[in-house]
């Protein structure tokens, strides 16, 4: 079977994005949630004042607040 595609449409003055207009780059930190050992990644809230989230499988909430006398560290247990 052959996946190519019969036509190509290519428009002039038309060009890919760059990589950094699709996906802008997004502060986040991973939390291993032990309730039911899962990772992932969770991210800024819109006012930058915490990394919000959930546990995908039960749904826990976890909040870690952004502040001058914080950690440096990325990697967190939580549940």
């Amino acid at each position: 079977m052959n996946n190519d595609p019969d036509f190509v449409v290519d428009i002039e003055g038309l060009s890919e994005p760059d990589a950094c207009e699709t996906s802008p780059k997004r502060s986040w930190i991973g939390v291993h949630f032990e309730c039911c050992d899962v990772y992932v990644r969770i991210y800024k809230n819109p006012a930058g004042t915490a990394y919000e989230g959930r546990c995908p499988r039960c749904l826990q909430k976890v909040r870690a607040r952004v502040g001058p006398e914080g950690t440096s560290a990325r990697f967190f247990s939580a549940g």
